[in-house]
């Protein structure tokens, strides 16, 4: 059976439906559908008539449509607890940008943190049927997990699960400290010092075992031999800069386990005197071009490559969607920034 032209300007406005290829190659919508999926059980001059019908009437498949046969929907679901974190956020960037690539479409949560509003979205996302679900941290401590018993599969990015048996996504903070370290090693620095934040947090803890391991490959240790632990904040860095200088005249260089707190440390150095980095070189991280850029001089720092963990979560996500499931924490390689701070352009 063949398809009759349209006479009017309502019939030629009309798309194309499965049902009009249908009768134009003379077969069943259902054979319709198998053909243009790549479905077994189509014969191959069947498939070609097919074809050839849903091109000759400029046939364009609903995406949607499409979905709901192979059991999908094209969304996912993006749950945070930190909307107004300079950290999650550029996960969540990152994620969206590998879903564009795929034409997949994201809802956005906010849990503020909330177990129970985490819980309630949760529900919601699966109430609209997403295909996956990534729980973006708002710290890099390991977090609870949803549990196994979800329909859909699940990433965590940026704090990972607690539950090794989950897919995890994260920066490498070891990796992050030997590179800092080993940045004002190459700069000729000898005498080293620690700054860093909450010792509760594992990060913390991480970059200065990067740093500590770096130094020990070069015969040296951390000036005190250890880090100075306290807050991610101006105010501990310009106070512990204070203490080492009394204590350790010959410092050189300053590592700091934040930009915050390398900022704190550059203005008590400016209030004692003291060349930077002509005397002293000091260090960040996080890469907060707020801070970075516009200290004095501009912080050399290591970024996360936090858009790049974002983008590995949700290509996790896929493949997990796919049925090529790749459980435990996979880690991101940090990148070094060089700027005035340590007088080493690379």
């Amino acid at each position: 059976m063949t398809l009759s032209t349209a006479n009017n300007a309502d019939d030629r406005a009309r798309p194309t439906t499965l049902k009009d290829v249908a009768n134009f190659a003379g077969v069943s919508i259902a054979t319709v559908s198998k053909a243009l999926n790549g479905r077994d059980h189509v014969r191959a001059e069947t498939r070609e008539r097919v074809l050839r019908a849903a091109e000759k009437l400029h046939f364009s498949p609903n995406a949607v449509a499409q979905g709901l046969l192979a059991g999908r929907t094209g969304t996912v679901g993006l749950l945070t607890s930190d909307m107004e974190g300079r950290f999650s956020i550029p996960v969540m960037m990152g994620a969206e940008d590998a879903f564009g690539v795929g034409s997949t479409s994201a809802f956005l949560c906010d849990a503020r943190g909330d177990a129970i509003r985490e819980q309630h979205h949760v529900r919601a996302l699966l109430s609209r049927r997403v295909d996956g679900l990534i729980v973006v941290g708002d710290k890099t401590n390991p977090r609870a997990s949803l549990g196994h018993d979800l329909p859909v599969p699940v990433v965590y990015a940026y704090a990972p699960s607690e539950d090794a048996n989950d897919i995890s996504v994260v920066s490498d903070n070891v990796h992050a400290g030997r590179l800092a370290a080993q940045h004002l090693l190459d700069c000729g620095r000898r005498s080293i010092a620690y700054i860093s934040g909450d010792i509760s947090y594992s990060a913390a803890g991480d970059r200065v075992e990067g740093a500590t391991a770096a130094l020990n490959d070069a015969g040296l240790a951390l000036l005190g031999g250890e880090a100075l632990y306290g807050a991610w904040t101006e105010a501990w860095g310009r106070g512990a800069t204070r203490s080492l200088l009394s204590r350790h005249p010959e410092i050189d260089a300053v590592l700091c386990g934040s930009d915050q707190i390398a900022r704190g440390v550059l203005d008590a150095l400016r209030e004692a005197g003291r060349d930077v980095p002509g005397e002293i070189a000091v260090m960040g991280h996080d890469n907060w071009e707020q801070i970075a850029t516009q200290s004095r001089p501009p912080l050399s720092t290591v970024d996360m490559n936090l858009e790049a963990v974002g983008r590995l979560a949700a290509q996790l996500l896929f493949a997990a969607i796919d049925g090529n499931r790749q459980p435990g924490t996979h880690q991101v390689p940090c990148r070094l920034v060089t700027r005035a701070s340590t007088a080493l352009a690379i």
